[in-house]
């Protein structure tokens, strides 16, 4: 596969209330395909009540916080349509974040003009070879935290390009 490492792929994350039944989506981010990266707060819906601590201290992103200062799913979904009508964002938690994702869809009355897949499917075995030890890498030396949706699209997309740098390199070199 030849990469054009000058646009790499959307990447989506998703952080949520939990995991599993009843969960919802509380912050989504993107990296879009110009290296810009875009995050909401989501408001939680009054049936939306599923809270684990858990997940909490992982994303450090409180219940009130949403409240107060989180965006109604039809203003995300629509500001997702606009920015994305007609691409595809890549997540590496797809079996969950489309899940979310279509909630928040659901919610919103609206339908997705874009669409989501899994971003192992455009990986090479020499990317998902190295992956973990790359992202790793680079989440230490950009001092990036963990678990806030936009920050953690940034380095999905980053380590993508990274691989698929040395990758080209190797092959270069041999």
């Amino acid at each position: 596969m030849n990469i054009d490492l000058s646009r790499p792929p959307a990447i989506l994350d998703i952080e949520a209330s939990g995991f599993g039944k009843g969960s919802y989506p509380i912050e989504i981010g993107v990296a879009s395909e110009t290296g810009d990266t875009i995050s909401w707060l989501i408001k939680p819906q009054i049936d939306w009540i599923h809270w684990k601590e858990e997940a909490a201290e992982l994303h450090g992103i409180t219940r009130i916080e949403l409240i107060e200062k989180g965006n109604e799913p039809i203003d995300v979904a629509n500001a997702l349509n606009e920015q994305f009508e007609g691409r595809t964002l890549y997540s590496d938690g797809w079996g969950f974040d489309s899940g979310w994702l279509n909630l928040l869809f659901y919610v919103a009355g609206k339908s997705m003009f874009f669409k989501i897949e899994t971003l192992p499917r455009i990986l090479s075995e020499y990317q998902m070879e190295n992956w973990e030890l790359v992202k790793n890498d680079l989440r230490k030396k950009q001092r990036l935290g963990h678990h806030r949706a936009g920050v953690d699209a940034k380095l999905l997309q980053m380590t993508f390009q990274a691989t698929a740098r040395d990758e080209q390199l190797l092959k270069g070199n041999s």
